[in-house]
């Protein structure tokens, strides 16, 4: 461990698992008091808990489903209460759903829009309020939002520009009281969810710069970065974690 972020407390949205799960060990890894969501797997999530604190970390996980209202703002309010404060909030929690426009049903786009936006706006109201300067939050957006290789990802790509938008938005909301937001956008990275080695991998590997999916760790680095205090003069900026497939 180190004590770069030794006092801190974060909430990570869907950490139990890939992406998330590499953010949250990472901030506990640099200090942070780690709070993090989950949907339906427990184990997975307390797994996550045992990881952290087998290296000397602390954290706590909560039941959320991003898509709930009521329970993200329970989220965020139990983290302050169980941990005392919250420093830096990480919007991950996210859904793909891969369709044609013509046949995508309004259940999909309603449990898209939910998590993938109405849950992140959510999450961030309720966090700010709790926040004093030198807050952080992070999205975790796409790099579909500028960027769309296949057909069937027109409503995803919509849901992460609107990210994109928020981000510069809340970054002249809240500068004046010290808060910094930014909106990292991962391309391929290898998670259970999107393997390196699955069906379309190999299509996909062909239109990275590097040649290569990229690794979870590589993006929670980043996270890690922007939490800190060398990031202070960053904010409302979009950045790309994706090999240059967007290049």
């Amino acid at each position: 461990m180190t004590t770069i972020l030794a006092g801190k407390v974060a909430l990570v949205t869907g950490g139990s698992r890939g992406l998330g799960a590499a953010i949250a060990k990472r901030l506990a890894h640099d200090g942070v008091t780690v709070a993090l969501t989950y949907t339906s797997s427990p184990q997975k999530a307390d797994q996550v808990v045992r990881d952290i604190e087998a290296t000397g970390g602390k954290a706590l996980a909560i039941r959320a489903d991003s898509a709930d209202v009521d329970a993200v703002k329970h989220a965020v309010a139990e983290t302050v209460n169980t941990l005392g404060r919250l420093d830096i909030l990480v919007n991950n929690a996210g859904v793909l759903v891969l369709a044609p426009i013509d046949q995508f049903s309004m259940e999909e786009f309603d449990r898209l829009v939910a998590i993938n936006i109405k849950g992140v706006f959510v999450a961030t109201q309720e966090a700010v309020r709790h926040m004093s300067e030198g807050g952080r939050i992070i999205m975790i957006g796409s790099f579909i939002s500028d960027f769309t290789p296949f057909a069937g990802l027109s409503v995803y790509a919509l849901s992460k520009g609107a990210i994109a938008s928020f981000t510069r938005g809340l970054a002249r909301d809240l500068g004046t009281r010290g808060i910094t937001v930014n909106n990292i956008q991962p391309g391929p990275i290898n998670t259970d969810m999107n393997p390196a080695d699955g069906d379309s991998a190999k299509e996909i590997t062909n239109m990275i710069a590097l040649g290569r999916y990229g690794q979870d760790n590589e993006v929670a680095g980043m996270v890690s970065y922007l939490a800190g205090p060398e990031a202070a003069f960053v904010t409302g900026a979009s950045l790309k974690i994706d090999g240059g497939i967007a290049a």
